[in-house]
């Protein structure tokens, strides 16, 4: 790929210097969820028994620590593997477009699961030592989704794990935290936070359906074709927003969780942006509203529960 090349697409994606690219490989608008899950498994627990700030704090960084280095062992694997070159977008373009070095993010992805590995210790003794069993699998998950013989990431349970355990699991780990207690409702209410983030994994698989196909790839959306793949897209919001009417018809979730309604603007526009045969560069604004959906879903889930704290309503 020529510079000239390189450039082009650096400018396309609105790509500078210095700080930005380390920012850039974080991925930041992958770290949404990272933090919806604690937020709303944090504020089920306030519901129920009040919370502790600095378990929260603890629980939310060691979160995006993890779904940082997860993201970072995805840019040096895909890189090592071949996959990324310097017109590939989706990435955060620090090893074929910035030359920094594989190893330094290999590294940089270690450090930051060592640091959550700190933070754990915290949040167990502050809890219960069995959150260490949970977490460590966590761990695992997230290098083997990228790593290993067999990355889950080329799979078609890419997003079923990335909903399990960045989604169920976190909440539930947020609250048990809180709480020293578990409840069926905790994992139901779940649900649709797992499905939002299995909808990010699958928004960035479409957009590079066509690409990962010629790397020996088996996604869901290459399994479904583009066409499929925007439909089931569309389904899963639609189950989800669906489960969070239930919830809140039958009480499990309070009448202020109708807010949550306001974000499907959002996924409406996700499935327009998503909608002919486009490049990849072109369906970037799809991948930013699937990324705002699950923002504005999980804060206004979240914010749904502090009015139930603060202004008690019930049908």
């Amino acid at each position: 790929m020529s510079s000239v090349s390189n450039q082009n697409i650096k400018t396309s994606l609105n790509e500078r210097k210095g700080f930005q690219v380390w920012w850039r490989l974080l991925r930041p608008h992958t770290l949404t969820a990272a933090f919806v899950p604690v937020f709303v498994g944090t504020m089920l627990a306030a519901i129920d028994h009040g919370i502790h700030p600095g378990l929260f704090a603890a629980m939310l960084l060691a979160s995006i620590l993890i779904q940082s280095a997860t993201n970072m062992f995805n840019e040096y694997y895909d890189f090592v593997r071949g996959l990324d070159n310097e017109n590939s977008v989706g990435i955060g373009g620090t090893i074929v477009r910035d030359g920094i070095h594989p190893r330094t993010v290999l590294t940089l992805a270690i450090s930051f699961l060592v640091a959550a590995t700190l933070l754990g210790v915290y949040i167990c003794a502050s809890s219960s030592w069995w959150v260490a069993v949970i977490g460590l699998v966590s761990m695992l998950l997230g290098y083997l989704y990228s790593g290993g013989p067999y990355p889950i990431a080329y799979t078609p349970l890419g997003e079923l794990t990335a909903g399990i355990f960045m989604g169920t699991i976190i909440v539930g780990i947020s609250y048990f935290i809180q709480s020293l207690s578990m409840t069926w409702e905790v994992v139901v209410i779940s649900i649709p936070i797992a499905i939002f983030i299995g909808a990010i994994n699958l928004s960035n698989n479409i957009r590079d359906r066509v690409g990962d196909a010629e790397n020996g790839r088996k996604t869901l959306a290459i399994l479904l074709g583009h066409h499929g793949a925007v439909r089931f897209l569309a389904s899963s919001y639609t189950l989800a927003y669906g489960l969070t009417l239930i919830f809140i018809a039958i009480g499990m979730l309070p009448i202020w969780s109708l807010i949550t309604l306001l974000s499907i603007r959002k996924a409406i526009q996700s499935i327009q942006e998503f909608a002919g045969e486009k490049s990849p560069l072109e369906m970037m604004p799809a991948m930013k509203a699937t990324a705002i959906t699950n923002t504005l879903y999980g804060l206004l889930l979240g914010v749904s529960l502090i009015l139930q704290l603060v202004i008690p309503f019930t049908l």
